[in-house]
C-alpha cells in the first residue's frame, strides 16, 4: 500500500458485517452502476493531488458517514462540496457516484467552511475509513468496534507513511484518543456536530492561526501555492 492506486485497491478489497465499503460496494437505492469504481477514483485523485502538492497535515474524525464519505468516496466531504474539494486540490476531477438530488451532510459543511478560510489543503480521513451502520438500517451511523478498528488500523498507518504529515487534526475527543499512541504531534479539536460548531472552528483556527475575520482566500489553490502555504 505504497501508492494511492495500491492502496484503494487494497481498502477496496476489506469487507466487514453492518459496514458498508464505499469502494467495494453497491447501494442499490443511491448508486450509479458504477459508483463504487467513481468513488474508489476520486480517493485516488485526491490522494495523487496531496502527494503531488506536498500536503503536510491529515484531519481525521472518527468514522465515514453515511451522508457524506459513505456517497461520495472523499472522507468529511459531502456531494454539495464535491466541487470545493476539486478546487482545493487544483482542480482535480471529482465526480458524483449517486443518482437522484444531491446530499448534504452537517459535519462536511463545518469542515469545507472552513478549509475555504485555511490558504492549503489537508488529506481527510477517518479512524475507520468504511461506513459502519446497525445490522438493520444500511443508511444509519453507529460507533465502529474495536475489532474494526484493528481489521483496518494498517490503512492508517499506510495513509500517513505515504503523506509524510507534519501534524495531525484529530476532530473530535474519540479520535483524538485513538491517535494518542501516534508519534506524529496530535492537535484535537471539538466535532463540530451537537452545538460544537463554534468551537471546531475556533480550534482550526487556533491550529493554523487564522482569525475568523479574515477573508477567505479564492478557490482553487494550485500545487505550488499548497506546498508553500503558511501553516503555523
Amino acid at each position: 500500500m505504497k501508492t494511492p492506486r495500491t492502496f484503494a485497491d487494497a481498502l477496496a478489497d476489506t469487507a466487514l458485517k453492518s459496514v458498508f465499503n464505499p469502494y467495494r460496494d453497491h447501494c442499490i437505492l443511491h448508486d450509479r452502476d458504477d459508483g463504487a469504481h467513481i468513488r474508489k477514483r476520486n480517493l485516488v485523485h485526491c490522494l495523487e493531488a496531496s502527494i503531488e502538492s506536498k500536503v503536510d497535515t491529515i484531519w481525521i474524525a472518527r468514522d465515514l458517514g453515511y451522508r457524506g464519505g459513505r456517497r461520495t468516496g472523499v472522507p468529511l466531504t459531502d456531494e454539495v462540496h464535491l466541487t470545493s474539494a476539486s478546487a482545493l486540490l487544483g482542480g482535480i476531477a471529482l465526480d458524483r457516484a449517486t443518482r437522484g438530488p444531491v446530499v448534504a451532510e452537517r459535519t462536511a459543511a463545518a469542515v469545507w467552511r472552513v478549509l475555504s478560510h485555511i490558504e492549503a489543503p489537508a488529506v481527510l480521513w477517518n479512524i475507520f475509513p468504511l461506513h459502519p451502520h446497525e445490522p438493520d438500517d444500511p443508511l444509519s451511523n453507529r460507533c465502529h468496534t474495536r475489532a474494526e478498528r484493528d481489521a483496518t488500523w494498517p490503512f492508517l498507518t499506510a495513509l500517513i507513511a505515504m503523506i509524510a504529515p507534519r501534524r495531525i487534526v484529530a476532530i473530535g475527543r474519540d479520535a483524538g484518543l485513538a491517535l494518542s499512541g501516534i508519534e506524529i504531534p496530535v492537535m484535537t479539536v471539538r466535532h463540530p456536530s451537537y452545538g460544537g460548531q463554534s468551537e471546531f472552528i475556533a480550534g482550526v483556527h487556533a491550529i493554523y492561526g487564522l482569525d475568523e475575520d479574515d477573508p477567505a482566500p479564492e478557490l482553487p489553490f494550485l500545487a505550488s501555492q499548497a506546498a508553500s502555504g503558511a501553516m503555523a
